[in-house]
């Protein structure tokens, strides 16, 4: 092992002997910015612990267009489409007509993925009662939701262009059908960078299967790879090969990466690569995190109250476990938490699927936001909850697929919820038709949500871009226009 420490320091003081001059002294302007790095890197935890950030680097905290109402992002993906008329949006007329073929002047020619257009209405068979001094109708199956409804906004009214599920995943993360731009994660580390040295801006923790949107929904597109989510691992080092191998001392890693890190940044100066600021970024942030990334998954700190609270069985991977983490996560300064929980595609059964979902997810989301308001975390830190789209008022039953009373997608109306980071608390905006089918008062589109998401972070979500290919870009492509009244 000498022999490859004393061949690293031969390779530096071989590579050293072709630098000129010149070229030293336009690098110097690099290198001791990366000394200044280095040396505040040792006071980061104490700096973490007070919430001081390191202003150095290429994901220093940043300054938006105004001051922020929301410091911090924490959004709830349910992928697959929740149905809102079993969860939010109580329809007495659809149990009227129960079983009857739809309105010919509802559906107004709306094509679909499995149904057809006359199918017959189907009523929700959960039972909805009025929650909290708000007053806002929920299913019986989100009875942890209804202990904090006084704290979150409830959107009826939401639409969106994409009625299948990769192309509605990525248009709701990204503002676009199309692969290639950069997700809402990326955006907000891209305009207002990290406070934590020791931890990725932008995580990503997935409690379900496969997304239909891939990668793309937590890339960075067009921007530089440095602003896209990290994936943390169910189990085992949150990151691949973030443990040593046998035998790989510490100190033997950081005089590897020293050398590394100057061959970067010799090459950073002469191509002004972003990538490669990136790669730096990379490789040091992962040499920080052997450290971190275990202490961040180490709930055994917690009090028992507040793994109970979540619903968290430690060593047990749920999505309890990643709502708990988004809460350590934020509190060590990281900036965007997106959670994936796939598994609301329900063609087939609704009411079984309902159930089994919400009980994965009602009690930890509802606990999150509880634990946040008590930590004095709500304030300044925005929670979001949704799907792609919504289901249809229709009911899907095909023996041919195995499905019987299920319902397809609908991307016409259906229901989010958010609370903290400058969202009015128990309020409910929108409303939809008799049948729950099309929005009939305060339509949201997915590009006003990502316009208001951005007000609240700080930005003017026109002036928020980036010129790619000639033009310039944003979250909100060409549209998108502020929800005024789900804004305090």
């Amino acid at each position: 092992m000498n022999a490859k420490l004393s061949l690293i320091e031969d390779l530096r003081a071989e590579h050293a002997r072709f630098i000129t001059r010149r070229w030293f002294l336009r690098q110097c302007g690099v290198g001791l910015g990366s000394m200044t790095l280095a040396s505040l890197l040792g006071e980061d935890a104490a700096r973490a612990a007070a919430r001081t950030p390191v202003a150095t680097g290429p994901l220093a905290p940043k300054q938006p267009h105004f001051k922020p109402k929301a410091n911090r992002v924490i959004y709830l993906f349910m992928g697959g489409g929740p149905s809102q008329l079993d969860l939010f949006d109580f329809k007495p007329t659809l149990a009227k007509y129960n079983g009857q073929p739809v309105p010919k002047e509802v559906v107004m020619g709306q094509k679909y993925a499995f149904i057809k257009p006359d199918a017959a209405l189907f009523a929700s068979e959960f039972k909805f009662a009025r929650r909290g001094r708000c007053g806002a109708e929920l299913s019986e199956a989100l009875s942890h939701l209804a202990e904090v409804v006084d704290d979150i906004a409830i959107v009826k009214s939401m639409t969106t262009d994409a009625f299948n599920h990769a192309p509605g995943q990525v248009l709701m993360q990204t503002g676009s059908p199309l692969f290639g731009r950069p997700s809402m994660g990326a955006w907000t580390l891209y305009g207002l960078g990290s406070e934590s040295q020791n931890l990725p801006g932008f995580v990503v923790l997935n409690s379900a299967g496969g997304l239909s949107g891939g990668t793309a929904l937590y890339g960075s597109g067009f921007l530089p790879t440095i602003y896209q989510g990290v994936p943390f691992r169910k189990s085992g080092d949150p990151v691949l090969f973030l443990s040593n191998p046998a035998g790989v001392t510490d100190k033997m890693q950081r005089r590897t990466l020293d050398l590394i890190k100057d061959l970067n940044e010799q090459h950073l100066a002469a191509t002004g690569d972003p990538e490669i600021a990136t790669r730096i970024n990379s490789f040091e942030m992962a040499f920080r995190m052997q450290s971190s990334a275990p202490e961040l998954m180490d709930v055994s700190k917690e009090s028992p109250e507040t793994l109970k609270m979540y619903g968290v069985e430690p060593g047990k991977p749920s999505f309890a476990m990643n709502c708990l983490l988004a809460r350590r996560l934020i509190e060590r300064g990281v900036r965007f938490v997106q959670l994936f929980h796939e598994g609301w595609d329900h063609h087939s059964e609704v009411v079984k699927g309902i159930k089994d979902q919400t009980g994965k997810t009602d009690q930890a989301g509802a606990a999150l936001v509880k634990d946040l308001k008590q930590r004095g975390l709500l304030d300044d830190t925005l929670v979001i909850w949704g799907g792609e789209f919504g289901r249809t008022p229709m009911v899907e039953a095909n023996a041919d697929f195995g499905r019987k009373q299920g319902r397809d997608h609908h991307p016409q109306a259906f229901t989010m919820w958010l609370a903290g980071g400058g969202i009015k608390p128990g309020i409910t905006i929108g409303e939809t038709d008799d049948f729950g089918f099309h929005v009939v008062k305060d339509k949201v589109h997915v590009h006003d949500l990502h316009a208001t998401i951005l007000k609240l972070l700080g930005f003017d979500h026109t002036k928020l871009t980036y010129r790619f290919q000639g033009r310039d870009f944003r979250l909100t492509d060409v549209e998108g226009e502020i929800i005024e009244n789900l804004v305090a």
